[in-house]
């Protein structure tokens, strides 16, 4: 069964980038049809997902103490961030640690611009899901 989603009209901002490099904003579960949205990896678990919820980065001893991402730990890129950038370059085009390697040299204002335009369908102009192929609002393939 497809992910269903509705259109999100709300664009990213600095708090929606994890501190894996995800843009929150983008992620099926911010766009879930449900009455209740992830309110995104810095956001309260009431409404996550189990996956998020339980998600080894956003727990990350280190990210919990001093670093805002994780291209700030001492053991960037650990092999936790490895496995989920392969798994989202294979699975959905998208790098995690190239996200985080845009944040450290262009800083997160430019990457939150970028992601602004990056994820926006060329048919309709409205916001694309990551984790599907298809634009939730118009049906565009834009994969």
């Amino acid at each position: 069964m497809p992910l269903r989603v509705i259109p999100d009209k709300r664009r990213t901002t600095i708090k929606d980038i994890a501190p894996c490099g995800m843009n929150c904003r983008i992620c099926y579960a911010t766009m879930r049809e449900k009455k209740e949205h992830c309110p995104g990896c810095r956001g309260g678990d009431s409404d996550k997902t189990k996956s998020c919820i339980l998600c080894r980065i956003r727990k990350c001893y280190r990210i919990k103490r001093n670093a805002k991402y994780c291209y700030s730990c001492d053991i960037y890129p650990c092999s936790r961030l490895k496995q989920l950038d392969v798994r989202y370059q294979k699975n959905y085009g998208m790098s995690m640690i190239e996200n985080l390697n845009h944040i450290q040299h262009a800083g997160i204002r430019e990457f939150v611009r970028s992601e602004n335009e990056r994820w926006i369908c060329t048919a309709c102009g409205k916001k694309l899901c990551v984790h599907r192929v298809d634009c939730p609002s118009c049906g565009h393939s834009w994969r």
